[in-house]
C-alpha cells in the first residue's frame, strides 16, 4: 500500500523517475533534479522517519531512472513541546528557500507525517494552530518558490481532525492520507 502511494507522489512529482542519490544533508546540498524535503512524526526514529519518509525515499529510488535525487531531513525536536512544529516549520522554509537560490532548476517534494505533516502544512500557509502538536504559522515557502514544489505528501495530518485541509495553490499538488483509526479522520468535538 505505502509503495503505490509513493508511487503516485512520484507521478505528481512529474518524473519518470528519479536517479543518483546522496545522504541527507545538513545544509543546502549539490544540487540534484528533486529533493525530498521530510518531516517526521512525533518521536519517530529513522533518518527521514522510520514510518514515512524513510520508505517514501526508498520507493522513489527504486522508480529512479534519469534523474538525480536528494533529501533532507528537517530539523526540528519532533516532540511534545508547544514549539516543535514551530521550530520544524522554520527550518523547513529556510532550507528549502536556501536550497532553491543555490539551485535554481530544482524541484521538491514535500513529506510529513503526523506532526511533520503539521510542519509541511504551516511552511505552505496552512495553520496547524489548535490541532494535536500544531502551531502557528511562522515562516512560509515565498511565492517564488511556489512553482518548485512539485508535490506535497501528507500523513495521518492533524489539521484533518479540524475539519481542515490544504486549500489554494498547493491543493492540486496535495495527497493527504489518513489511515483507518487514525485521529486525522476524528471530527472535533465540542
Amino acid at each position: 500500500m505505502r509503495i503505490r502511494l509513493c508511487l503516485a507522489a512520484l507521478s505528481l512529482a512529474g518524473g519518470a523517475g528519479l536517479a543518483t542519490l546522496s545522504a541527507p544533508p545538513a545544509s543546502a546540498a549539490a544540487c540534484s533534479d528533486v529533493e525530498l524535503v521530510s518531516a517526521r512524526g512525533t518521536f519517530e526514529p529513522g533518518t527521514l522517519g522510520f514510518i514515512v519518509g524513510d520508505p517514501v525515499l526508498s520507493a522513489l529510488q527504486k522508480k529512479a531512472a534519469g534523474k538525480s535525487l536528494s533529501s533532507y531531513k528537517v530539523n526540528y525536536p519532533a516532540d511534545l513541546s508547544p514549539t516543535s512544529a514551530a521550530q520544524g516549520n522554520l527550518d523547513l522554509v529556510n532550507h528549502v528557500k536556501s536550497q532553491a537560490a543555490a539551485c535554481p532548476n530544482q524541484k521538491f517534494v514535500l513529506v510529513g507525517y503526523s506532526q511533520g505533516a503539521n510542519v509541511v502544512d504551516n511552511s505552505i500557509g496552512i495553520s496547524s494552530a489548535g490541532a494535536v502538536v500544531g502551531s502557528p504559522i511562522v515562516a512560509t515557502l515565498p511565492a517564488a518558490v511556489e512553482p518548485k514544489v512539485s508535490a506535497v505528501l501528507l500523513f495521518g495530518n492533524p489539521i484533518r481532525a479540524l475539519g481542515k485541509s490544504v486549500t489554494g495553490t498547493y491543493q492540486s499538488r496535495t495527497l493527504d492520507l489518513c489511515a483507518k483509526g487514525d485521529p486525522c479522520l476524528r471530527e472535533r468535538r465540542g
